[in-house]
């Protein structure tokens, strides 16, 4: 996973190519986020991961975020302000920084965990994968040309597999729940309106 959340680091800067100032203002397929919102937002979701695997080193277990969603939504608003150039730096610089950290990390550290924004404890052996979906979503929310359909075939069997288990708690409605289960189980064509609470 740690060869994976690489590769796709490489593969994000590689489109960041594509960013000037003109770009970096425009809307991100994210409503209410510009392409500079989604940047900043991986930069700053890098550094929160370095965060809590420094902090697992010392045998402590941190927030994702110090000051909770609100900072970071105000380091986010903030930071897609800035030019292009300081932000494709930011992101680098992040990137370069997580990669250290997870090629440094103790096994004490991957035994660690800090805290993600939901209050949910946060092990540190899932940050990697967690980091490789992160790049590759927002990689297609960033507009820049790469879709779902150029995900690599082992990061979609993770992150579908990750996803499948996450569906029942995201869907309210039993009956949906029941037809869901129906059309994956072939007794159904269409798993017919399902409505899911946000990812």
């Amino acid at each position: 996973m740690i060869a994976g959340c690489v590769t796709s680091h490489t593969r994000l800067v590689v489109h960041l190519e594509k960013v000037d100032d003109v770009v970096l203002r425009r809307p991100s397929r994210l409503e209410g986020w510009s392409v500079g919102h989604v940047l900043t937002h991986l930069a700053r979701n890098a550094d929160s991961f370095v965060r809590m695997l420094e902090a697992a080193e010392m045998g402590e277990s941190v927030p994702q975020y110090m000051g909770a969603r609100d900072q970071r939504d105000g380091d986010i608003e903030s930071g897609a302000s800035r030019s292009a150039a300081a932000c494709i730096n930011d992101v680098r610089r992040s990137n370069e920084r997580l990669e250290k950290a997870f090629a440094t990390a103790s096994p004490a550290a991957w035994d660690g965990s800090g805290v993600w924004m939901n209050g949910q404890p946060a092990p540190c052996r899932l940050l990697p994968f967690r980091r490789w979906r992160e790049v590759e979503f927002h990689l297609v929310d960033l507009g820049l040309g790469y879709e779902p359909t150029d995900w690599p075939e082992d990061f979609v069997s993770l992150a579908l597999t990750d996803a499948l288990a996450d569906l029942p708690p995201r869907i309210a409605d039993g009956a949906q729940r029941a037809s869901l289960l129906a059309w994956l189980a072939g007794r159904r064509d269409t798993p017919g309106t399902v409505e899911f609470a946000p990812f």
